[in-house]
């Protein structure tokens, strides 16, 4: 027997038996994806005194700190406080979590020795529709985006009009497999993610941008129904879950 669901504010019914997990696993493990220049993370036992924790060194729990990034380390969610003097956090950005979403495959222009998502792109992709999110999958998609080391590596990035275009159509959430919708190296410039949260104009506070998807390729573009899940972190960006549901 199916489990599924009615989204009454999507209208779309959904079987929850199977979910396709867009996150990458964050692991202490050389394995693990890294951008932004930072080595990987960390997962270690608590060690107070003599007591350590961890079953296989004797206690009788495992108790792990765990150290790490969430912009560098994995897929994570980010709201406009990321690029803001004053704090907004990711975790008063999200209240819903369920969105009408189109997933678009690109393959990036080359423009003067950079890769470009453009304009164009996005508009021949999304053939007219007007989605509360957007994933974008790049090309050429393999399995090591899972755990790529992105520093110095020039990646593709969101042209401006590309992000004042989503902006304008009404894009809520945007969803990326790169480590940032802008360039590596731009000195500070971040012009897709202040077009698209509208920064310093008229910041759009609800909308997200995550970042470091996967989306494999037995993921047919088209409609979904998204649930875009963060953990409760008082920052602007947390470790996220989302995970894509194809309508019945």
């Amino acid at each position: 027997m199916k489990a599924t669901i009615t989204l009454h504010a999507t209208r779309k019914a959904i079987d929850l038996s199977k979910p396709i997990d867009l996150s990458i696993t964050l692991k202490n493990s050389d394995k693990n994806p890294l951008a932004w220049y930072l080595e990987k993370p960390k997962i270690s036992p608590v060690q107070l005194d003599d007591w350590v924790g961890s079953v296989e060194a004797g206690a009788s729990v495992n108790f792990n700190n765990i150290a790490f990034n969430p912009h560098a380390h994995g897929t994570h969610t980010e709201c406009y406080g990321h690029i803001t003097k004053e704090f907004y956090s990711i975790n008063d950005a999200l209240k819903t979590f369920f969105f009408m979403a189109e997933v678009i495959t690109v393959a990036p222009e080359n423009r003067e020795g950079d890769l470009v998502i453009s304009e164009a792109q996005l508009k021949e992709r999304l053939h007219g529709t007007t989605p509360q999110a957007v994933v974008i999958r790049t090309l050429p998609n393999t399995i090591s985006k899972k755990s790529r080391k992105y520093s110095n590596t020039n990646w593709a990035y969101l042209h401006k009009d590309a992000a004042t275009y989503l902006r304008k159509i009404g894009v809520l959430h945007l969803l990326i497999d790169l480590p940032s919708i802008d360039k590596e190296k731009d000195d500070g410039a971040l012009l897709a993610h202040k077009a698209f949260w509208d920064v310093p104009k008229a910041p759009r506070k609800k909308a997200t941008i995550t970042e470091f998807i996967y989306v494999p390729n037995s993921v047919k573009d088209g409609s979904y129904v998204l649930n875009l899940q963060i953990a409760s972190f008082e920052n602007d960006a947390s470790p996220s879950k989302p995970i894509l549901y194809k309508p019945l």
